[in-house]
C-alpha cells in the first residue's frame, strides 16, 4: 500500500495489505522475522491465489465478478466468500482435520485485523456461516504427538557417546610424530562427533525448545546458544524463551560432562562461539574466504592457507571467524543421520526419526510421572494448565489404575 492511501477503500486489492500485515506480526526489527510471518505469508499467498481462481476446482473462477477486470478487492469478500474457503480447504487436498483449522486461522487472523485496520468492515471469517464446512478440530497440533520413550532415549545417547568416546581417543592417543593433516582430520571427527553428542543430551535432558537452542533465520534474536551463555559450573543455561525475554534453563547431570567433553576439545578462541556451529563445508568455505580478503589477505593467500587445514572449520577455529549456529532445520537432519545410524525402532505416523520436540516431550512424560504437573511446568517454561492438557493421558491412566484399584476392593472376584 503505498503512502497517503486510505486504508478504508474497498477497491483496494487484497495482496495491497498483506506486507503491512505481515509487518505487524512478525518478530524483530521491521518485523521481518518470526515463524508465524513466514507461515502467515504463505497461506495469504495461496488465498489470494485461490480468490483470483488459480486454485481451486476446475470450474472455481475466484471471488472477481465475471464482468470485472482486476485482482480480488475487499469489496469481493463476506462471509460467503469465506465458507467458500473453508470448503475449498475441507475438500479433498488430503489434510488432516486440525492443519485445515490452522490454515484457515491464518486467514481468520488477517481478516480480523483487516476490521480494525479500515479494510473491512465485518470479521466475516468468524461468522458461524463462515466456519460451517470447517472439520471439528481433534484438539492435537499436526506432528506434535512424537515423545521420546526411555528405550529410545538411551539408545540414542547410548550410540552418539560411544561414537565421541571412540573419535576423541583415537584423537587424543595419536602419535606424537602424526601428520599435521592426519592430525587435523582426527580432531575434526572428533569434534562433530562431541558436537553430535552433546546437542542429543541437550535436547534428550533439559527440554528446551529447539528453537530456543539454536539459529531460527527467520528470527535474527534467536542466533543459537553461544558459549557465554553457559555455565558449567551453575549448571544452566541462558535461552531466548518463547515467550520473548532470556531466562535461565537448568542443565542437568547427564549433560554436564558432554559438554565440558565438547568444549575442551573445540577450545573456542572467544565465548562469543556458537555452542553447535555449523559444520556445512560450503558455508564455511565462503566465510573463511570473505572474511580473509576482508582482512587484506590476497586470494593465492587465502587458498594457501587453506590447502593447509584439512576443514575450514579448523582454520576458523584458529583465526576466530566465527561460523552461525546450525540451524533448526540441520539440527532435524542431524536427529535423522543419527536415529538411523543407532538403528532406533520408532513407529510414528509422521517422523521416522526422533525428531527434537520428542527429546522435550519425552522429558515432559518423565518429569510428570515422577513430580507431578507443578514441578513440571516450571521445567518445560509452560503454564501447569497447558502441562495438564499436554500429558492429560498421564492422568487418565492413573485415574485408570485407581478405579480398577478400588473395583478389586469391592469386587474382588
Amino acid at each position: 500500500m503505498t503512502s497517503g492511501t486510505p486504508r478504508n477503500s474497498s477497491d483496494q486489492s487484497l495482496v495491497s495489505s498483506f506486507e503491512r500485515y505481515l509487518q505487524d506480526k512478525g518478530k524483530g526489527r521491521g518485523g521481518d522475522g518470526g515463524n508465524y510471518r513466514r507461515n502467515a505469508a504463505r497461506e495469504l499467498e495461496r488465498f489470494a491465489e485461490w480468490a483470483a481462481g488459480q486454485r481451486g476446482a476446475d470450474d472455481w473462477t475466484g471471488i472477481v465478478p465475471a464482468d470485472a477486470d482486476r485482482e480480488p478487492a475487499f469489496e469481493d469478500l463476506d462471509e460467503r466468500v469465506f465458507r467458500e474457503y473453508a470448503r475449498h480447504l475441507s475438500g479433498d487436498r488430503g489434510l488432516k482435520q486440525n492443519t485445515v483449522q490452522t490454515y484457515y486461522r491464518y486467514i481468520s487472523a488477517w481478516c480480523g485485523w483487516c476490521v480494525n485496520e479500515g479494510y473491512l468492515e465485518a470479521h466475516y471469517a468468524q461468522r458461524a456461516s463462515a466456519m460451517a464446512p470447517l472439520p471439528e478440530d481433534d484438539g492435537r497440533k499436526p506432528g506434535d504427538q512424537q515423545a521420546w520413550t526411555s528405550e529410545q532415549r538411551h539408545a540414542l545417547t547410548r550410540h552418539v557417546d560411544e561414537r565421541a568416546r571412540e573419535a576423541i581417543e583415537t584423537y587424543t592417543t595419536l602419535p606424537e610424530d602424526a601428520a599435521p593433516l592426519d592430525r587435523q582430520r582426527a580432531r575434526y571427527t572428533a569434534l562433530k562427533a562431541a558436537r553430535d553428542r552433546a546437542l542429543v543430551f541437550v535436547l534428550a535432558y533439559t527440554a528446551v525448545r529447539v528453537g530456543e537452542l539454536l539459529r531460527d533465520p527467520n528470527d535474527p534474536r534467536r542466533r543459537g546458544v553461544r558459549w557465554e551463555d553457559i555455565d558449567l559450573e551453575d549448571g544452566s543455561m541462558d535461552v531466548y524463551r518463547k515467550k520473548q525475554q532470556w531466562d535461565a534453563a537448568s542443565l542437568p547431570d547427564p549433560v554436564i560432562s558432554p559438554l565440558q567433553s565438547y568444549q575442551k576439545i573445540m577450545d573456542p578462541p572467544t565465548e562469543r562461539w556458537p555452542v553447535f556451529p555449523t559444520f556445512d563445508q560450503r558455508t564455511l568455505a565462503e566465510l573463511v574466504q570473505d572474511e580473509l580478503a576482508d582482512r587484506g589477505e590476497r586470494l593465492d593467500a587465502i587458498g594457501k592457507r587453506r590447502n593447509e587445514y584439512a576443514r575450514d572449520l579448523l582454520l576458523a577455529l584458529d583465526e576466530d571467524i566465527r561460523p552461525p549456529s546450525i540451524t533448526t532445520d540441520g539440527a532435524r537432519s542431524i536427529l535423522q543421520r543419527l536415529s538411523e545410524a543407532a538403528e532406533i525402532d520408532i513407529d510414528h505416523p509422521k517422523h521416522d526419526y526422533l525428531a527434537p520436540h520428542g527429546g522435550r516431550r519425552g522429558m515432559g512424560e518423565v518429569l510428570v510421572r515422577a513430580f507431578g504437573y507443578t514441578v513440571a511446568a516450571r521445567y518445560l517454561d509452560n503454564s501447569e494448565e497447558m502441562v495438564r492438557e499436554r500429558y492429560s493421558h498421564i492422568e487418565a491412566g492413573e485415574l485408570g489404575d485407581v478405579a480398577t484399584e478400588a473395583l478389586n476392593e469391592i469386587d474382588p472376584s
